[in-house]
């Protein structure tokens, strides 16, 4: 009887730290789920914004090595085109480069990196992407620079100064609707909400729940915080949830009350005479898995040892 009480005890402490580990494993796939759209969201802006790079600067190329320039034009004039040129098809190739870099080692940083990676990408991709829009738009000015000194170059005044109007006059448009489009769809920075989870903004926000209690959403803040940072080098996720001091408490506990559990079921045993196999060794609060940082003298410890 007692060895059944030991058996069915030892059974209970593990559904209960097998459904915790399997709370904190779904609790981190939906993290990571908020993540993803982050990082499908800025991989698809570096491709649309490398698509029109590519484009540009292949068009500032061809002025480079298409266009024969006159040998009595003015020296000025020469400079200024083939600079501002040179500059647009150069600010274009940076803006390729980066953004085609970003959509191929953002991803596979976040899919194939280690705990913690998910985060790091989305976060290098928003800053980066940043970069990359803003050369992106001073090759599209040098563009359109290129092209008024391209009117001095070859055509005699009357006409260049035609052409000089409508070049400043698409960059005014230009100008104008991206202010417009800006201010219609740009969130204000304090009003940008992110997929990486705030305990201190989160939980406390208008729309949270109410009635809450204030310990339980602590504990939820810091599980939370600590599922979004990478544990320590060559700790899996099993050795980071053991990290948690009141989760080794409690493992603790649970090992301490199955271990006398089963003391006193061998000490009724051996008054009967029964002399039956020890209890079982895997007792619960322990995980005797292999584990890089657990090896000792070339056996596997507990990571609680």
């Amino acid at each position: 009887g007692c060895r059944l009480e030991a058996g069915s005890h030892y059974l209970q402490v593990a559904m209960l730290f097998a459904d915790k580990r399997a709370l904190e494993t779904n609790l981190k796939v939906s993290l990571l789920q908020i993540r993803e759209r982050e990082l499908n969201f800025y991989t698809q802006n570096c491709l649309a914004v490398g698509t029109q790079s590519a484009l540009l600067a292949g068009f500032a190329y061809a002025g480079l090595t298409q266009v024969a320039v006159p040998h009595d034009a003015h020296y000025a004039v020469k400079l200024l085109y083939l600079l501002f040129t040179t500059g647009a098809m150069s600010c274009e190739m940076i803006a390729v480069l980066n953004t085609t870099l970003l959509s191929m080692l953002g991803p596979g940083l976040a899919l194939r990196g280690p705990d913690g990676s998910m985060h790091k990408a989305v976060d290098g991709m928003m800053y980066e992407y940043r970069k990359a829009f803003f050369t992106f738009g001073l090759g599209l000015i040098a563009f359109h620079f290129s092209a008024l000194m391209f009117g001095w170059l070859m055509f005699r005044p009357p006409v260049a100064i035609s052409i000089t109007v409508c070049v400043v006059f698409a960059l005014y448009i230009l100008y104008r609707y991206v202010v417009r489009i800006f201010a219609k769809f740009q969130l204000p920075k304090n009003m940008v909400i992110s997929g990486r989870f705030s305990p201190d903004t989160e939980l406390t926000a208008p729309g949270a729940a109410t009635g809450a209690n204030p310990a339980e959403q602590h504990t939820l803040g810091r599980l939370i915080s600590r599922e979004q940072h990478a544990p320590p080098e060559g700790v899996g996720m099993a050795g980071a949830v053991r990290s948690d001091p009141g989760h080794q408490a409690q493992a603790g506990q649970a090992g301490r009350g199955a271990n006398s559990g089963a003391a006193g079921s061998g000490q009724h045993a051996d008054a009967n005479g029964a002399g039956g196999p020890p209890p079982p060794a895997e007792v619960a609060g322990t995980d005797l898995r292999p584990n890089r940082t657990a090896q000792r003298g070339g056996r596997w410890l507990p990571f609680g040892s």
